[in-house]
């Protein structure tokens, strides 16, 4: 995957974590850990995201928005 060279400005604590990471093998070097806990943090993000989104939703609704259609011909739905 092609990648983009950024500097960033990290806490000398955090950088002294992500180095001790490196020394006993967690992480290939520093950027790779770093990228791993964007990537991380980015995928937590997204997952909660979805998670609000579908509480929204109306199971009532929703059920009812899927049985359209159906001809009864199929077996019951699911239970949920």
């Amino acid at each position: 995957m092609p990648a983009d060279k950024i500097a960033i400005t990290l806490d000398r604590e955090l950088v002294k974590e992500i180095d001790r990471g490196v020394r006993s093998g967690l992480y290939r070097n520093r950027s790779r850990a770093i990228e791993e806990a964007v990537r991380e943090k980015l995928d937590r993000h997204r997952r909660r995201r979805l998670a609000v989104e579908v509480k929204k939703l109306n199971r009532k609704e929703e059920r009812a928005l899927a049985e359209e259609g159906m001809t009864g011909e199929e077996m019951t739905w699911p239970g949920y």
